[in-house]
């Protein structure tokens, strides 16, 4: 059998014994509410307007409504992400505080050492709420019909190709950054504020490849003012079928999704996160909660806290290596 950490199979045991329908905690203390009195705190690590403060208030009314007390979004930028996540590493662990993450949580470590905090040791993964892929795209007005020509135009000793991104050390960036070593291709990097601004330029024609969430691309792509060449999954994506991933053309085994998580202090009870684990796998397969995802371009996900944890350590080996190997610094 695997080892793995006390923790963690405390969490797993505990979510198991969830998913059974065997109860965890007394009688009367499961006839209460959620353990604390509320309101239960949401901290979304990104400002108001992107994706993680939107899967925040899409959860939101559900949990509210589940837990049986007032839950609030409070919005925590800055630092891609790390302000809010620290505050979560140092909070209360008595259920009154979780955090919606993105996959800057998975990448932070290594491209900012001075963090306040250890990802792996302060913080522990509640739930994986969902992944999505990222949209390698060109302007409609060039000749790529498929990723295979922009491998064919980026071979070293030509001009390179120039992509954009939402930033310096973004998923994008280093998926392409990854994906540029492994296939020996010459491509330069132009980095943008935010998803905005790198979709003014690409559908202008100023940056001939971008390379964006399907929630960012899709409008531009249903325009046909960019052409999409490639989703960055291992599968393709339900509201792009007809857009092969880059594994289909000859990248084995590239899969580089997007995803969003809620995490904890790690001093918080695993039977409290297995809980909480428990009522966001309930909010997640509610058809309302679901839908309203799937227009972010989110496939959401279910599973035990054990499972969501091993995503995010894999996401920080496989991230961390590839901005220390290729000297990725933050903006």
């Amino acid at each position: 059998m695997p080892s793995c950490s006390s923790r963690r199979c405390t969490l797993q045991t505990a979510a198991s014994l969830l998913l059974a329908g065997l109860p965890l905690l007394p009688v009367a203390a499961q006839a209460q509410a959620w353990p604390t009195p509320g309101p239960v705190r949401l901290i979304a690590v990104f400002p108001p307007g992107g994706s993680v403060d939107q899967v925040a208030r899409i959860l939101q009314p559900a949990l509210q409504q589940q837990l049986g007390v007032p839950v609030i979004v409070d919005n925590k930028g800055r630092a891609s992400g790390a302000i809010g996540t620290g505050e979560v590493a140092r909070g209360p662990a008595d259920g009154s505080q979780f955090g919606v993450v993105f996959d800057t949580h998975g990448v932070n470590p290594a491209l900012q050492p001075k963090l306040p905090f250890d990802t792996r040791r302060d913080l522990a993964t509640v739930a994986l709420l969902g992944t999505a892929p990222m949209v390698i795209s060109a302007h409609a007005d060039l000749p790529y019909k498929s990723f295979a020509d922009v491998a064919a135009a980026a071979k070293p000793g030509g001009k390179g190709v120039n992509y954009g991104t939402i930033g310096n050390g973004s998923l994008g960036h280093l998926a392409m950054t990854l994906l540029a070593k492994g296939a020996g291709l010459d491509v330069v990097h132009v980095p943008y504020k935010g998803g905005g601004p790198l979709m003014q330029d690409a559908i202008a024609g100023h940056v001939p490849l971008s390379i964006g969430s399907v929630f960012v691309a899709k409008p531009h792509i249903d325009s046909k003012r960019i052409r999409p060449l490639a989703v960055t999954t291992a599968q393709r994506h339900p509201s792009l079928p007809d857009v092969p991933t880059l594994a289909e053309q000859g990248f084995k085994n590239f899969d580089a999704p997007a995803w969003w998580a809620v995490i904890a202090s790690a001093k918080m009870a695993p039977v409290l996160v297995a809980r909480m684990n428990a009522e966001i796998n309930k909010a997640l397969q509610n058809p309302e909660v679901a839908a309203k995802l799937a227009q972010q371009g989110i496939s959401v996900n279910t599973g035990t806290p054990a499972q969501a944890q091993a995503f995010v350590d894999r996401q920080l080996d496989t991230w961390g290596k590839v901005v220390r190997d290729n000297g990725i610094q933050a903006d």
